[in-house]
Parts: structure tokens; C-alpha cells; sequence
């Protein structure tokens, strides 16, 4: 049992465990980039769809995990810790583009589309919180509205690359979407697809290992279930997403990388889903805490930055990098210290 190894195990575990979920996604990016060519799919809905899902399992297992063992607060906080993290990646990626900002060579509809979405999918849990304590079978109302609207807002995202209404001004610096080999188009990509799907049940196992290790040590340490979601198991299952934007961006596709951060954290919010549905204690809204609702808040604002960027399209800003890019860090780095600062344990 993992709650019985000693604490230099449990780091180890938790070292090793991480390292298997990166090597996975490292593979992954290749191979979503590979299908996306082939299935004339596009880089941006790969990333937001086919990539994006799949490095979030590992991120629902955790939470899913921790909601059937009762812990709200963990469950939630993981969630939306994970989405403000990968948000940062983003803005890390920027720093190792070569080009002009990243989010101005990547012009793409669908992301603009999907980032306007994920502020709305935040918006709904912060309305629930803040709304009456209401549940049928244990399931909140606007856990259902959520994940009807991801399946609406995925069917859109289809329909807006196929027949887009506005296309983004092209510069000397954008970066289109093409397939690296038009040679690649039509081919056969079910083993692709296979492999991809075994990448996929190994970080759906890694999430669950990770989610034992972080209840172990709230236990073992006292420390909030918040600090553990936040600022632990949700950035350490979010590393796929880093590895995956980075490896994107050496690859030169760039919509892949950005799209998969947004939709990546688009699906993320249907973490809070599947963590109300295991939570049997009622409405997992209203069990989370305020520190839950602070990691919410944060994620709100940098995706707001975020959108902001994409619309403006600045080509260099201070370092070579956007100022969107320079503000997410800094708001992130503001909700880290006050994480540890006023609710470290």
C-alpha cells in the first residue's frame, strides 16, 4: 500500500511516477501531430481535443479519486490549480519560441474560440459556489450544464475550422497550419491511434498512483488539501501539458501547442464534473472551501490575459515575449504566495 511506505519512498514513487507520465506525453505530442495530419484533422483541434483530453487524464484520476474518498477541497483544487498551471506553460513557451510571441504566430480561430468558452465553463462553478446548495442523486445542475455545453462547444469548434466566418490577419511571422508532408494526408492512422490510446492508459494509471501519494501526504504532513491540490498533484499531472507545448513548439507547430493548453484546460473543467459525480455528500461545490474558489478566480484572471493576448497579437514585448505572457506570470506567482504565505497548512 502506498500510505505505508516510508517518506523517502513516497517521494521517490511520486519522482518516478512523474517521469513515466512526461516520457508518455512526449510520445503523445508526436503522435496527435501525426494524426492530425493524416485525418486532415487540424493542429489546433488536435491539440484542444485529441491531445488535450489525453493529457488530462491523469489529472481527472487524481481528482475523481479524491471526491470518492470524500475530500472536496482536494478534489476541486486540483481541477482548477491544474488549469491556472498550464496556463503559465503557455506563457513558458513564449520564452522558448524563437519567433515573435507565440500567441501572434499562432493566430488561430478555434483558439480564440475555445478560450472564450473556458471562461465561460469557469464562470459556471463560481456561479454554483456562490448559488444555492441544491443537488439531485448528489449531482449539482450546473455539473450537467457543463458537460452539455463542452459537447456543444466541441461540435462548434468542428464547424468553425471547417467553415470559418474570420480568419486572422496573416503576417511575415504567423505560423500557418499545414501538414508537415502533404505525403502524410489519407494515410492509415490506426496503429497511431492504438498507441496513442496505450500512452493514454498509462497516465490514466500514473493520475491514480499520484492521487494516493497526495492524500498520503495531507495525512502524513497536515497540510491543506488545497496547498497539496493546488500547488502538488495538480502541477505535477499538468507536466504533460508543459512537456507537450514545449515539444510542440520545437516541432514549429505551433497551433498544436497552443491549442492544446486551451483545450487542455477547456476539459479540465470537466474535472469538476466527474469529481461531483463521485462525490456521494451532496453538491462538491459548496464542500470545496474558499481556497478552492481562490485557485478558480486565478484561473479566471489568466485566461482572461490569455484571450487578451490572442486578440491583440503583439509581436515582441519585454524579452522577446508577449506582455500577456509576463502577466500571467506574475499573477501566478502572486497565488502561489499567497498559498503558502496564508494557508499552508
Amino acid at each position: 500500500m502506498i500510505a505505508d511506505l516510508t517518506t523517502p519512498a513516497l517521494f521517490i514513487l511520486f519522482i518516478v511516477t512523474a517521469a513515466i507520465v512526461v516520457a508518455a506525453s512526449i510520445r503523445a505530442t508526436g503522435l496527435a501531430d501525426v494524426i492530425a495530419d493524416r485525418t486532415r484533422m487540424g493542429e489546433a483541434m488536435a491539440g484542444g481535443i485529441v491531445l488535450g483530453a489525453a493529457t488530462s487524464l491523469s489529472g481527472i484520476v487524481v481528482s475523481v479519486t479524491a471526491a470518492s474518498q470524500g475530500d472536496a477541497s482536494f478534489a476541486v483544487s486540483n481541477a482548477v490549480g491544474g488549469i491556472a498551471a498550464q496556463t503559465l506553460f503557455l506563457a513558458l513557451a513564449d520564452l522558448f519560441y524563437r519567433g515573435p510571441n507565440l500567441e501572434h504566430a499562432a493566430a488561430e480561430p478555434a483558439n480564440l474560440f475555445q478560450t472564450v468558452l473556458l471562461i465561460g465553463f469557469l464562470s459556471l462553478p463560481v456561479a454554483a459556489m456562490a448559488g444555492p446548495d441544491v443537488s439531485a442523486w448528489g449531482v449539482h445542475p450546473v455539473s450537467v450544464v457543463l458537460a452539455v455545453a463542452y459537447v456543444g462547444g466541441v461540435r462548434l469548434t468542428a464547424w468553425m475550422r471547417d467553415q470559418p466566418m474570420w480568419r486572422p490577419v496573416k503576417t511575415s511571422d504567423t505560423r500557418a497550419d499545414e501538414p508537415e508532408n502533404d505525403d502524410e494526408a489519407g494515410k492509415p492512422w490506426h496503429r497511431q491511434a492504438a498507441e496513442f490510446a496505450g500512452l493514454v492508459a498509462i497516465m490514466g494509471t500514473a493520475g491514480w498512483v499520484i492521487s494516493q501519494i497526495g492524500t498520503t501526504m495531507i495525512g502524513r504532513f497536515g497540510l491543506s488539501s488545497s496547498l497539496v491540490g493546488a500547488l502538488g498533484t495538480a502541477v505535477v499531472t499538468s507536466l504533460p501539458e508543459l512537456v507537450t507545448t514545449l515539444t510542440a513548439v520545437r516541432r514549429g507547430a505551433l497551433q498544436l501547442a497552443v491549442g492544446g493548453i486551451i483545450g487542455g484546460n477547456t476539459f479540465d473543467t470537466l474535472f469538476l464534473v466527474f469529481s461531483d459525480v463521485a462525490y456521494r455528500d451532496g453538491s462538491i461545490y459548496h464542500a470545496a472551501g474558499r481556497e478552492d474558489l481562490f485557485w478558480l478566480a486565478t484561473g479566471l484572471v489568466m485566461t482572461v490575459i490569455l484571450l487578451a493576448g490572442l486578440i491583440l497579437r503583439q509581436r515582441e514585448g519585454p524579452a522577446r515575449i508577449g506582455v500577456e505572457s509576463v502577466l500571467m506570470m506574475v499573477v501566478y506567482a502572486i497565488a502561489v504566495t499567497v498559498e503558502i504565505t496564508f494557508r499552508g497548512a
